[in-house]
């Protein structure tokens, strides 16, 4: 599970094996490691709801996803879901989910369990 934050949004990316976590188990959970402290960050199904949300608490990023959305994620063809949650003061925090595809460039990363990419460059 990739997480990549900038400004306000928040994107996860996930692997095949993942992608069937979430749609089979609805929880799933990673951590950084710091000196002193950790950041964790998860996806957790729910059964309301059909948009995207998020909170933070105590070090620990939770994105929640309507189980419609992830039902039958692992053998269909949508490749994400996204949404802008709404926040105080008229601002948006914007989420975004998605599967993670192989990128064809030059990387030391294990990409072995990624989509296939559609594109012929990353």
């Amino acid at each position: 599970m990739k997480l990549r934050i900038k400004g306000n949004s928040l994107r996860i990316r996930l692997t095949k094996t993942e992608v069937n976590t979430i749609a089979t188990n609805g929880y799933l959970e990673e951590e950084t490691l710091f000196v002193n402290n950790k950041l964790v960050y998860a996806l957790q199904r729910v059964d309301e709801g059909n948009a995207l949300t998020a909170t933070m608490e105590q070090n620990k990023i939770t994105m929640f996803v309507p189980s419609a959305l992830t039902k039958d994620w692992p053998a269909n063809n949508i490749i994400s879901f996204e949404a802008n949650m709404p926040l105080a003061d008229n601002k948006t925090l914007y989420l975004l989910l998605e599967k993670d595809f192989v990128c064809l460039d030059h990387t030391n990363e294990d990409q072995s369990d990624n989509y296939d990419n559609p594109n012929k460059t990353c």
